[in-house]
């Protein structure tokens, strides 16, 4: 079934800022059935940013900042992850009002275990442009406050 609506908008803005919103809600439907292991995609996200940081560990609020979830977003998304062993908590020893999430040794194995399946996947949600286009758009997207 085709959707219509009866308010057409011009306003390019507004139709990216849908057209991104749906893809992120078939992205995360998409990964959240198949990266396997019970990982779903803000996990795989966490794991994926831990990992690119510097010694493998982020402020929550950066890791917030960078996922795009609010801080308590972040700490409810952390909290099942510290349980099982993914991620382990530190806090800064010069400001107690500070913590860090640090990837821990079985998240790097599960990261390893996933990042194939997940780049399989990328690679089937992605429409098939050049990767140029590809860096563009990704540079854009980076850029949205």
């Amino acid at each position: 079934m085709k959707y219509t609506s009866s308010m057409n908008t011009t306003n390019n803005s507004l139709k990216l800022i849908l057209a991104l919103a749906k893809f992120q809600s078939i992205t995360m439907r998409k990964f959240d059935g198949r990266l396997g292991g019970g990982l779903g995609f803000n996990d795989f996200m966490v794991l994926y940013y831990l990992s690119q940081a510097e010694g493998e560990k982020m402020r929550r609020v950066d890791l917030s900042e960078i996922i795009g979830l609010t801080a308590s977003g972040v700490t409810r998304l952390l909290v099942p992850m510290e349980k099982i062993g993914l991620v382990k908590r530190e806090t800064n020893e010069h400001d107690a009002r500070v913590s860090y999430v640090i990837l821990s040794e079985a998240g790097k194995r599960i990261l390893s275990e996933r990042l194939e399946r997940a780049e399989i996947l990328a690679e089937e949600s992605v429409p098939q442009i050049s990767n140029t286009k590809i860096e563009e758009f990704t540079e854009f997207v980076r850029r949205l406050k």
